[in-house]
């Protein structure tokens, strides 16, 4: 089966922005690169389309320049186990971008991303509505999410 390949649209900057997801994410490489020709509108010689894994996920990045900015309608989901994990990827995404509220940041790149630990989804698919919505009530009050107060929220009588 063929896997379905994200695209990410830059102006530009498609490089450092693979070297910089390159830095954060483990197992993660980059494949190809396709350079423009004498007659693509980029610089001749500069990257064009860059095909790398995350994580061992194909994306691809894309040189189109400035007609299309990116946008939260679209965020990639950093599932993570630990709250180092969160910490790891909270900061490393989040240097130089603009941090939001739920566990989403805006990376300096403007790519939106959700770092988010697995504990989240467990909590709040608990069988009781009232502690559910007691850590819904805390998640909405964080910027970035952290474990151990959703799990006291969860456990406030």
């Amino acid at each position: 089966m063929t896997p379905i390949t994200p695209c990410l649209w830059f102006d530009g900057d498609a490089d450092a922005a693979v070297d910089h997801y390159l830095s954060i994410f483990p197992n993660s490489k980059r494949r190809t690169v396709s350079k423009n020709g004498p007659d693509a509108p980029g610089a001749e010689n500069s990257s064009l389309m860059v095909s790398f894994e995350l994580d061992g996920r194909p994306f691809l990045a894309l040189n189109g320049g400035p007609a299309f900015q990116f946008t939260p309608a679209v965020s990639f989901v950093v599932n993570c186990e630990t709250q180092d994990q969160v910490d790891h990827y909270w900061e490393r995404l989040l240097d130089g971008g603009e941090p939001s509220q739920c566990g989403w940041l805006t990376d300096r790149f403007g790519v939106s991303w959700q770092i988010v630990p697995d504990r989240l989804g467990e909590l709040m698919s608990d069988p009781d509505p009232e502690r559910s919505n007691r850590v819904m009530q805390a998640m909405l009050k964080m910027i970035k999410l952290d474990i151990a107060e959703l799990e006291a929220a969860a456990a406030d009588e």
